[in-house]
Parts: structure tokens; C-alpha cells; sequence
């Protein structure tokens, strides 16, 4: 027979048939990546979850017209995380007045600058409004999107998925620093 016949490379073809044994490892093995792949997809989803819920709730309380009082905060002291200073309601009312209450702040403000906040009842904390409290109350997705990057990088293995997450995190915490 020529060497170029279909029967001579028919024979030159060999097939070997696995053993059981390898079929049932190589089908454990694919199931181990399945499963590695849920659960780090579950801890990022769980990551962003969290970030996004305590967001919301800042955010919430933050641009809400029910439930704060809208006002004006002038700064006594700031002592590296939080400020302290006198509140005056945006009403004109000098019944809302208090004489302390309390600002989480990044950025060390000036004595005497007046910033504008919301008081919630019963609490003598106050938050930025305004596109700096809106940037400010985002931070805690900002933190875990840059968490989520790392999880989504290394056991996911989708690289331009986890820096897209990590740059969008950076950003808005940039902005945020910036407009405080």
C-alpha cells in the first residue's frame, strides 16, 4: 500500500483508551475549579454587597428631604478624624441650634468654615450634603470594589474585569478626597 493511503494512516493513528481512574480525576479536578470559581465569584459578590448596602445607608441619610435637619456646621476643631463645631438649621429657627456636634471628617477643615451637613434626631452626628457628602457616603464601595479587584484577579483569573473594578474604586475615592 502507498504510504499515502487513508488505510496506512489509519493504522498509524493510534487510540488509547483512559483508565477509569484518570476519567474520575480529571472530572474531580474540573469540579474543584467549578466550585473554586462560585465561591470566589460568591466572596466578590458578597464584597460589593456590603460595600454597596452601607453606601445606600449613608447615602440615604444623606440626600434624604424626610427625617434630618438641613443646616449649616461651623467648625471650632478638628482633631485628625472627626470635627467638632456648632450646628445652625438651614430654617433660620434658633430652637435646632446645638452646640456641639460631631463631623467623621478625612480632611482637617479650617476653625470658623462653615460646612453644609445634616443632623438626624436623637444623634449628635452630623454628614456633608452636597456632592462632597455624596462622594464621601460612597467611599465604603469604593473600598470594597478595590477588595472585590484583587478577589476577581486572583481566583477568578479575569484580569481586565479586576483592574476595570480597582481603577472605578480608585477614582471615586480620588474624587471623593478631592472635593472634601
Amino acid at each position: 500500500m502507498p504510504s499515502g493511503s487513508p488505510a496506512s494512516s489509519r493504522s498509524s493513528r493510534r487510540t488509547t483508551r483512559r483508565g477509569s481512574a484518570r476519567r474520575v480525576g480529571e472530572s474531580v479536578y474540573g469540579l474543584l475549579l467549578l466550585v473554586q470559581a462560585w465561591l470566589m465569584g460568591a466572596v466578590a459578590a458578597a464584597l460589593l454587597m456590603a460595600g454597596a448596602w452601607t453606601s445606600l445607608d449613608a447615602m440615604r441619610r444623606v440626600v434624604a428631604d424626610r427625617g434630618g435637619v438641613r443646616g449649616m456646621m461651623t467648625v471650632e476643631e478638628c482633631d485628625g478624624w472627626t470635627c467638632t463645631g456648632l450646628f445652625t438649621p438651614a430654617d433660620g429657627g434658633g430652637e435646632g441650634e446645638r452646640p456641639e456636634v460631631v463631623l467623621d471628617a478625612l480632611v482637617s477643615h479650617d476653625r470658623g468654615e462653615a460646612l453644609p451637613v445634616v443632623l438626624w434626631p436623637g444623634t449628635g452626628e452630623v454628614l456633608r450634603t452636597g456632592l462632597p457628602g455624596i462622594l464621601h457616603a460612597w467611599l465604603p464601595f469604593a473600598g470594597a470594589l478595590l477588595l472585590a479587584s484583587l478577589v476577581i484577579a486572583g481566583g477568578l483569573h479575569l484580569r481586565r474585569t479586576a483592574w476595570a473594578s480597582g481603577l472605578l474604586g480608585l477614582a471615586l475615592i480620588g474624587a471623593a478626597f478631592a472635593v472634601l
